[in-house]
């Protein structure tokens, strides 16, 4: 995105400096505050850090769950409420008087962009216990922001994570026994997997602030609640039952490759051996878990301390690997193994590769004439090195697969071998068999977990500087590089490796050593010793990872069972949550076989991330308004096709466990989703979609959306011809390609009469809408109104089109713009009633000016632009609307530039790093430039302008007065032209500052001018013989503003009396409809010269006065705004927030 964002420097006579509340004095009267008004001084008090040159600033939140525990990251949205401050800084000075009468709901983007500051985004739990342990008395703990980078807060995590179990324990025996082709295609598809699913996670953490919390937050926060709450528990089970895994392979190592003599249950025969080391497995594993459980309870810090120690045994044992790999170019290692016939051999009891040595074994007794087994008998017995090395070309022997079935005999290809034994004695012999029947799919899910652990990185964005750009970076970084070791490991393992000691699972023929360890460089026991610690740490990591996602889940409150499990210790470690994760993890230490259990978390994972890939491909399909990822290489299709290479691998995996991994995945969406709703089935499907709408729109109805749900639900208000024909059919066009965005549209007009006699017409006009709607293609439901008049035909329209939770939230309507020449007045009248009604619903307005010179949907506009003219901040809704055109192909093209007005005072360099980090976090690209407005006086053309109206609007009222009225009225306007002429006072300006803030306040506008500029005159010349020795040292806020509003008119009186005496009648001009001219006549003049060739110009709207006398110089004062600009869309917010930066 190419845009463009411009800031407008207005001068604003006495504007605070920020930070600086209006000025106040430290003796000033504090004045009670509510709550929210204390959170936004907060915001307020935050400072920003500039960031180094070159780099994008960075906007920091407070991320932390809040009290409630519900998780969500604290949106107490500073921008659309303001406080007091804002009301003492947001305005001051006559440029942007046609805004003041809002300044107390809309502040200046300036007030907005002065909230915008650092937070700290420390996480919960051992964040509490560290500050715990150092108790400073009274002095404050000084909060440090998070700076983890890319490379320690993402790369490392992720690698350490991916890396481990698998990679030591069964990497050679499925190259050994997959082949290396296969092996590549189950590390290719396993890899591809995780590299789309990552693309999909980057597009989730580039979509918005990413909150602390763990990819759970981040993930549930960016695609709602069912499939948070789904993928969050998928992804509790998986790193739960990961957890099993590790444990498992820590018990494995332990009793395999470093103590074998500590098994407490040893087989007297050969046949029960497997049992006896299960049962191994079950006791020490069960110890191990309650092990680890203390630890994480006791003092999760050090687990988190001990991270990268574990991550550096992982790091040496690759490099030893490697190294090994070197060395075998040059002097292979002494590993050798022997072979009977083609048979592999156990090399546990026996020293020598000899017959005579294995005589007793195979034969009944050691005599020379003992009956030997046959195949002992008719075949040699030989001695191969089991690590030939890189160049010895054993690499095409491993090319192919070795697939068999449980108990089948390893064997090697190129020995010969002659004659067969009985099966049923081979048990007895040391013979190395399969353990397991092995086959392709089996090989997947077994391989899987070894890529998992994706997530990692994003479960420390609470600690990271700028987590949008780490997560993405460090994620797919790590992925990339696991992969090229997984890929290279399965090449180097087949190339120096024989066929039958990678098939040899554990070590059994090399005297009881771990095939990846024969091949380490300088020693076995670097990598027996390295995957030892890795698999503990990693075990350590899950124990301590699930237990915190389970309470996330249970805070929200979307499993209303799991909600116990959201309690804890004092400093918030969840307690019951661990004692869920030991339960479940020890189901996994019962079936005791890591072959059996790593299957199991795959489907899992797979169903997490399919969850993933599946939400952000219906995200990016449905076109959500608040879905705008940053991360450039993100495409629908990949998403799709990520979640079709998870389902595939589901099935490859296990196609039963893949049946109950999606039930129970399904159940959780269904139950999250569906949970308290009532069923209630009809007949056929038309009965059940009937039921289905009913219950969406009741649960539509139970809350408003959040605001990265909310999108413009327009009711479009049209016009009719005589003859019931569509006045404006381009405001449908517009309809439609606002509408990128989808949502509810209504379509409605208003008939002037009553149903019983205008039922026809009413019929008519409502086929005359939906063939324009349908030639425009506007999707949406027509709704035509007959009322007494066009005035309440509207209003009901506004308060009760739509149904439930399916109502509008944005009215869209055309500009009189034939108002001046309308002989009913009532015309331009129900316009600006219409607007009233409109803000008091709360509802967003768009209105279109020369609707009929806007595009049609066939229209395709080149190079352009969309400008955005942001003077106050309503809710965000300037932001959004260019954003939801560009997603049509008719302003695919246009590129968009964002002015905006700052006070003269606000530190314009500040400003622009302001506005660049706050748009970096809602995904828009754009330039930020200050353009000053430096003519502050108000200009005779100023004046001449508001003359012309105001005797306009005096002669209009004049034609409506009877005739005893109308000399009265004239009578009244003659006296006060002749007082003003005589008057000769100096401070004559200041009393009609003074009269013009009073004629705000009246109805009878007219009639009581002479009177009040009297009085108040009286006033001034009291005020004046006070002198400025009476000074009150205790202020409150309406003396502050009384104060300085004297001295500005004191100060203007020079400036303005020369044009009083130039032209007389001037003075008696109402100041007030003044400076809105001036503010009018100004901003028109910047806006024409940056934007007089832009497609389409979005300005907010000002508010109509709250005078009902003053409406039609509103309609002025909107004429004159607009003067000069082709295709321009008024806006004014709806009192609420529509866009915000997080994901």
């Amino acid at each position: 995105m190419g845009e463009r964002f411009v800031v407008v420097l207005v001068d604003g006579a006495g504007a605070g400096v920020p930070g600086d509340p209006a000025g106040a004095d430290p003796g000033a009267v504090a004045e009670p505050r509510t709550r929210g008004e204390e959170e936004a001084e907060v915001l307020e008090d935050s400072v920003f850090e500039p960031q180094e040159p070159g780099s994008v600033p960075i906007l920091e939140y407070n991320r932390e769950p809040n009290k409630y525990g519900d998780g969500v990251p604290k949106e107490n949205s500073p921008f659309i409420n303001s406080t007091e401050h804002d009301k003492a800084n947001s305005y001051d000075g006559t440029n942007m008087a046609l805004f003041e009468e809002e300044m107390d709901s809309n502040p200046m983007v300036s007030s907005l962009l002065n909230k915008l500051a650092n937070y700290t985004n420390l996480s919960q739990g051992a964040q509490e216990h560290e500050e715990a342990d150092e108790d400073e008395g009274p002095k404050k703990k000084a909060v440090k922001s998070p700076q983890m980078g890319t490379f320690m807060g993402v790369y490392l995590p992720c690698l350490q994570n991916i890396l481990g179990v698998i990679l030591f324990l069964r990497l050679t025996w499925i190259v050994g026994t997959a082949g290396i082709l296969e092996s590549l295609a189950i590390v290719g598809l396993c890899c591809s997997c995780t590299l789309l699913t990552a693309i999909s996670m980057s597009a989730i953490a580039t979509n918005g602030v990413v909150p602390a919390g763990g990819s759970y937050y981040m993930i549930s926060r960016s695609l709602g609640p069912e499939f948070g709450g789904a993928v969050g528990l998928c992804f509790f089970l998986g790193t739960t039952f990961a957890g099993s895994m590790y444990i498992l392979g820590t018990i494995e190592i332990l009793l395999t490759y470093i103590v074998p003599k500590a098994a407490i249950f040893v087989a007297e025969r050969k046949e029960d051996e497997p049992g006896a080391l299960l049962n191994n497995m079950r006791v020490y594993g069960t110890c191990c878990l309650a092990l680890m459980c203390i630890v994480v309870f006791v003092g999760v810090k050090y687990v988190n301390k001990l991270a990268l120690v574990f991550l550096a045994c992982v790091i040496l044992s690759i490099i030893a690997i490697y190294a090994g790999v070197i060395k075998t170019i040059f002097e292979p290692p002494d590993f050798p193994i022997c072979m009977l016939g083609n048979r592999i051999l156990q090399n546990h009891n026996f020293n020598n590769c000899a017959k005579a040595e294995l005589w007793p074994v195979f034969c009944d007794g050691p005599s020379l004439n003992a009956t030997c087994d046959e195949y002992f008998s008719n075949n040699n017995v030989t001695e191969i090195q089991g690590i030939p090395g890189l160049t010895s070309g054993v690499i095409s022997e491993n090319m192919w697969s070795e697939y068999g079935p449980l108990g089948m005999l390893v064997q090697s290809k190129r020995l010969p071998s002659w004659g067969e034994s009985d099966p049923t004695e081979n048990i007895n012999f040391p013979y190395v068999f399969n353990d397991i029947a092995s086959f392709f799919t089996l090989l997947v899910g077994i391989y899987f977990p070894s890529v998992t652990g994706i997530m990692a990185g994003s479960n420390r964005s609470g600690d990271l500087r700028d987590a949008q750009k780490s997560i993405p970076t460090g994620t797919i970084m790590a992925i990339v590089t696991t992969s090229f070791i997984y890929v290279t490991s399965v090449i180097l393992f087949g190339a120096c490796i024989e066929g039958p000691l990678l098939r040899d699972k554990f070590g059994d023929s090399v005297k009881g050593n771990l095939v990846i360890g024969t091949l380490s460089w300088p020693s076995p026991w670097v990598i027996v010793i390295g995957s030892f610690f890795s698999c503990c740490g990693a075990g350590l990591q899950s124990l301590t990872g699930a237990p915190r996602l389970l309470q996330a889940i249970a805070r929200d409150g979307i499993v209303p069972f799991l909600q116990v499990f959201g309690h804890g210790k004092a400093n918030g470690e969840p307690t019951w949550a661990l004692l869920l994760t030991g339960a479940i993890c020890e189901i996994g230490i019962l079936i005791a076989s890591l072959d059996a259990v790593a299957p199991i978390l795959s489907m899992f994972f797979l169903m997490c991330y399919l969850f993933v890939n599946l939400a952000c491909a219906v995200q990016t399909l449905l076109r959500t308004p608040n879905w705008r990822p940053r991360f450039k290489y993100y495409h629908w299709a990949l998403s799709f096709l990520g979640m079709s290479l998870c389902l595939a691998l589901m099935f490859i995996c296990s196609w039963y466990y893949a049946i109950v991994a999606m039930a129970i995945a399904s159940c959780i969406y269904k139950y999250i989703e569906y949970r308290g709703a009532e069923k209630e089935w009809g007949d056929g499907i038309r009965g059940l979609s009937l039921n289905a709408a009913r219950y969406a729109l009741i649960r539509l109805e139970d809350a408003p959306p959040h605001t990265k749900n909310w999108r413009p639900q327009l009711l479009v208000l049209l016009n009719l011809d005589s003859d019931q024909g569509v006045k404006h059919p381009r405001l449908l066009s517009l309809t439609t390609q606002l509408k990128a965005g989808k949502g509810l549209t209504i379509v409605g007009n208003v008939i002037e009469g009553t149903y019983l006699t205008k039922d026809a017409e009413a019929k008519k006009a409502e086929q005359n809408i939906k063939a324009a709607m349908s030639a425009e293609r506007t999707k949406g439901f027509c709704h035509v109104v007959v009322s007494s008049n066009v005035r309440d035909g509207f209003s009901h329209l506004i308060q009760s089109a739509g149904l439930g939770g399916m109502k509008h939230n944005t009215v869209l309507m055309a500009w009189p713009g034939t108002w001046k020449q309308a002989n009913d007045p009532q015309y331009w009248k129900n316009f600006i009633e219409t607007i009233r009604e409109t803000t008091a619903a709360h509802h967003a307005l768009l209105v279109a000016k020369n609707v009929d010179s806007f595009p049609t949907n066939r229209d395709r506009l080149g190079e352009g632009t969309i400008d955005v003219w942001w003077v106050v901040h309503d809710g965000g809704m300037l932001m959004l609307l260019p954003f939801l055109l560009r997603q049509h192909k008719v302003w695919r093209k246009c590129k968009m530039r964002i002015f905006t007005v700052a006070q003269l005072d606000d530190n314009s360099i500040q400003m622009k790093k302001d506005l660049q980090m706050f748009l970096y976090h809602l995904r828009l690209d754009a330039e930020v430039e200050v353009v000053e407005m430096h003519d502050n006086d108000i200009s005779a053309f100023t004046y001449e302008k508001t003359l012309v109206m105001e005797q306009r609007c005096q002669m209009i009222k004049q034609m409506q007065l009877s005739r005893t009225e109308r000399e009265r009225e004239i009578q009244s306007i003659t006296d006060e032209s002749r007082s003003s002429i005589r008057r000769k006072n100096p401070d004559a300006p200041e009393s009609l500052s003074r009269q013009s803030s009073q004629t705000e306040t009246q109805e009878d506008e007219a009639q009581l001018i002479h009177d009040r500029n009297t009085a108040s005159h009286a006033t001034v010349n009291d005020k004046a013989e006070t002198g400025p020795d009476r000074v009150h040292m205790t202020w409150t806020k309406d003396k502050l503003f009384m104060e300085r509003n004297r001295n500005r008119e004191c100060n203007a009186n020079v400036a303005v009396r020369d044009l009083f005496n130039m032209k007389p009648e001037w003075e008696s001009l109402n100041q007030s409809n003044v400076r809105r001219m001036h503010t009018a006549v100004k901003l028109n003049e910047v806006v024409v010269n940056k934007s007089q060739g832009a497609h389409l110009v979005l300005l907010n709207m000002p508010g109509p006065p709250r005078n009902r006398g003053g409406d039609e110089s509103y309609m002025e004062f909107l004429e004159v705004l607009l003067e000069g600009l082709n295709r321009v869309l008024l806006v004014r917010g709806g009192g609420r927030e529509v866009i915000t930066i997080y994901s």
